[in-house]
């Protein structure tokens, strides 16, 4: 199958070593997806064109949750008091902004709920001083470490977004595995850290996901290539 449509985005590799042997990692444009668009139907037309047995596909978080309607104009969103006092806390990381503006800290409020944001981050407050880090997301869950909010680097409209993390990515994943015969497994991916939200299978490994990802192939902006294509080499 000829896959020289399919190259890596710049400064990235094709190929990646890990523990669990060599894996190539075809990149794959998309349309830009919107709020209803079917994902099965986007990886028909741009992924299983080019699928052998034995692949996976990895998914970014951000276009399920996109078409599940869950990212939002930050216009949109009127964050209260209690938003833009705990956004303040929150640290500013350089990748993401997380939960560090007004606009986010109220979709995690929402999401996951007040008293559970309240519980990390009081958990988190009392920690902190002892040197402890990452409190708050072991407590508020993956779901709120998966929020974030408009970034320079995404495509437009959604650099002016704030978004959730996708609903039921297990669920969404074992669909997808359906549709496309591929193993699925849906990231949250950037530059310091990889999360797996989503399996087809829980014999997945998440270990070596992370290490498949560890350069983070895909990319968000003009690159315009949300899905990923693994292949064992």
């Amino acid at each position: 199958m000829d896959m020289s449509a399919l190259q890596p985005n710049p400064g990235k590799e094709l190929r990646i070593k890990t523990s669990y042997g060599d894996f190539e990692r075809y990149p794959v444009k998309t349309k830009l997806v919107e709020s209803g668009d079917s994902i099965p139907a986007i990886l028909r037309e741009s992924a299983t064109p080019y699928v052998q047995d034995g692949d996976m596909i990895f998914i970014s978080e951000k276009i399920i949750a996109i078409s599940q309607g869950r990212a939002f104009d930050i216009d949109d969103i009127h964050p209260s008091k209690l938003a833009t006092f705990l956004s303040k806390f929150v640290y500013k990381s350089p990748y993401g902004i997380g939960l560090g503006m007004p606009e986010t800290m109220e979709l995690a409020l929402r999401d996951v709920g007040t008293p559970r944001i309240l519980a990390a981050a009081f958990c988190s407050a009392i920690t902190k001083p002892f040197g402890v880090r990452g409190v708050f997301y072991k407590i508020a869950g993956t779901g709120a470490r998966a929020i974030d909010g408009p970034c320079d680097c995404t495509i437009p409209p959604y650099n002016h977004c704030a978004k959730l993390a996708p609903k039921d990515p297990d669920k969404v994943a074992a669909l997808l595995e359906k549709e496309t015969g591929c193993k699925i497994v849906i990231m949250d991916a950037n530059d310091i850290g990889r999360e797996i939200l989503g399996r087809s299978d829980q014999n997945i490994s998440i270990e070596m996901c992370k290490e498949i990802f560890a350069d983070n192939p895909l990319g968000q902006g003009a690159q315009q290539t949300p899905v990923c294509i693994i292949r064992k080499v």
